[in-house]
């Protein structure tokens, strides 16, 4: 028993630590209204009102992406902008459903029955929020850093394009057979659904989405400042409304829904078993919250620097995650940083994280006031808006940029790009990202060795090819850069070929500029030291740093290479350990007739 305890104390203790070590507030949003008068709740206030205006009919819009009703993506936006705050290090950043987040949820669910989609829908945004609230205490966040922003905008353009796709059918005023409304979604697959139902094209939905395209151009064009998105979407409502009852037109609206259909409720395990459903969901779960942190840190950080402010991907990460714990009990479909709106919520003054909870109270407003009024909203009227949406997310700077500026950027947009079109999108994303790590750890891999000597005035310099060794039985060799595990087979093969000199006898490698050895490259060292002494070579290590040491002792290696073959780098003057590894080499070659001259400034050694 007293065992259990002190277990039980020393977990509690490292808990503890751990959580103060990570240094995630879980109430940061008191920190936030320093200095804090009237004439900031009106900014905030105002934002909060514009992004509402935006926010309430996008809901509509991402729901009609991912399929599901739309009350469903108004829910999200309205929930996720009033609890997203309370925990978020951005006060700029507008939390709800996405572009991205939202087709990724069709794609990947497209196999589910209808009836299916929505029993497993708050089970599966409860996951996302777990794995992203876990991965926020643990700072995973700061690992989306290494995601190239390639990636992104592969995946942003190809699912833009997809989007469009999928909403030509809405447009056309056709509905796709079970056949095809079944199965992975794809552009391909989207696309060939949809040409085979042109034949049922009816006009009305297609005059009322060009009308629209059209209204959509000329607000755009000529009063940006205005919310463009709700204002065309009223019009052209009333537009068909006045249609239908003078001239009875008539097309797909939606389906109206009361406070009743808004209840909350928990999560529901279906009959299989609470792990039938955890295999089931948790590959999507994941793919999602990958891509929610991902968006969310490219959008904190973007914010976060034109404001001024110091971002903190890890709190951001828990903000989306709670947010998302929240929606599962409220109806809602997964949430994410909004590009769009939190744009529109720095771009229209907000001061602090208020704003984003004005803007979620207020969609709450227009759900309980609206919903029974959704039937008169056209279906192609909000397609077409879907499609405006995507088209505007389609960045070609970016895309130049990521085209044209390295060979291996533009490996990795073309390859995300591609793989978004022809494969669901939560196998393309990951695509992208791994074979972003993959270049990244080729061009890593490659550490930088030259053979060098010593001048005249007696400081290094990198060795002439018209210019032989001043002594012909050592080779000073410079290593530079990361000699992790990818970087030690070519480590160890470029060492090689430079002792097939037969009248080499001694190695000095330079390791002052080399970086995390691991046991990959530990290995690869002791290997080539074992395989040199075996034909009467030696191996003798300078400039190396305490950390290099470290990892060399903890490994056992010093006894392997011999600690009289080691000299550490000295930082007032980085080539006296060389120095000491030359006159070590004359000890072992039984020789001092080498002049050792090595440039030296006593006035940085205080001895």
């Amino acid at each position: 028993m007293r065992k259990f305890r002190w277990l039980l104390r020393r977990l509690q203790h490292g808990v503890g630590n751990f959580v103060r070590e990570n240094q995630i507030d879980f109430f940061p949003i008191r920190r936030g209204f320093s200095g804090y008068n009237r004439q900031s709740l009106f900014s905030d206030a105002s934002a909060g009102f514009n992004v509402a205006l935006l926010a309430f009919p996008q809901g509509m819009a991402y729901a009609v992406i991912a399929e599901l009703p739309i009350q469903y993506g108004i829910v999200s936006g309205a929930i996720a902008a009033v609890v997203a705050p309370l925990f978020a290090g951005s006060r700029h950043t507008i939390l709800g459903p996405t572009n991205a987040t939202a087709f990724m949820l069709f794609a990947s669910m497209a196999a589910f029955s209808a009836e299916d989609r929505l029993f497993y829908l708050p089970l599966l945004v409860l996951f996302i929020g777990i794995l992203l609230t876990i991965g926020a205490l643990f700072r995973v966040a700061e690992l989306v850093q290494y995601v190239s922003r390639s990636v992104v905008v592969g995946y942003i353009s190809a699912a833009a394009i997809l989007i469009i796709a999928n909403q030509l059918r809405h447009m056309m005023g056709v509905e796709l057979p079970e056949t095809t409304s079944s199965g992975p979604k794809t552009f391909f697959t989207i696309l060939q659904g949809t040409l085979l139902e042109v034949k049922h094209l009816q006009w009305q939905p297609v005059v009322l989405s060009v009308s629209t395209f059209a209204l959509w151009g000329i607000l755009t064009l000529k009063f940006k400042k205005l919310p463009v998105f709700a204002i065309v979407l009223v019009i052209m409502t009333a537009t068909y409304d006045l249609l239908h009852h003078y001239s009875s037109w008539s097309v797909a609206t939606f389906d109206p829904f009361s406070i009743s259909d808004l209840k909350p409720r928990l999560p529901s395990i279906s009959d299989k078993g609470f792990f039938t459903d955890v295999s089931r969901l948790i590959g999507l779960a994941f793919s999602i919250a990958f891509l929610a942190a991902l968006e969310n840190s490219v959008m904190s950080k973007t914010l976060a620097s034109r404001a001024g402010d110091r971002p903190d991907v890890n709190q951001d990460m828990l903000s989306v995650g709670m947010a998302n714990l929240a929606a599962s009990m409220t109806g809602g479909m997964p949430a994410s940083g909004s590009l769009t709106r939190s744009a529109l919520n720095f771009a229209s003054g907000a001061v602090s994280r208020l704003s984003s909870i004005i803007s979620g109270l207020l969609c709450t407003a227009g759900l309980l006031l609206l919903g029974e009024h959704m039937n008169l909203v056209p279906k192609c009227v909000l397609a077409a808006l879907v499609v405006c949406i995507a088209a505007s997310v389609i960045n070609r700077h970016h895309i130049r940029i990521s085209l044209y500026a390295t060979p291996s950027e533009a490996a990795v947009l073309i390859t995300t790009f591609i793989a978004a079109l022809l494969m669901p999108l939560n196998v393309a994303i990951f695509l992208g990202v791994g074979i972003s790590i993959m270049l990244y750890l080729r061009a890593a891999s490659r550490p930088y060795l030259a053979e060098y000597e010593f001048s005249e005035q007696g400081e290094l310099r990198e060795a002439g090819e018209k210019r032989g060794r001043p002594m012909p039985a050592i080779s000073i060799v410079h290593v530079e850069g990361d000699l992790f595990f990818g970087a030690a087979e070519l480590f160890r093969t470029q060492i090689q070929k430079t002792s097939l000199d037969p009248a080499l006898k001694v190695i000095i490698l330079r390791l002052k500029n080399a970086r995390h050895l691991d046991a990959t490259s530990v290995v690869a060292l002791e290997e080539m030291v074992q395989f040199l002494r075996s034909h009467e070579r030696h191996v003798i290590i300078s400039g190396a740093t305490k950390e290099v040491y470290r990892v060399l002792k903890n490994a056992g290696s010093v006894e392997v290479i011999n600690k009289k073959n080691i000299f550490l780098n000295n930082p007032k003057n980085p080539n006296l350990s060389t120095r000491h590894a030359l006159k070590r080499a004359q000890e072992l070659l039984g020789t001092t007739e080498a002049d050792i001259r090595i440039f030296y400034d006593p006035s940085k050694d205080r001895k």
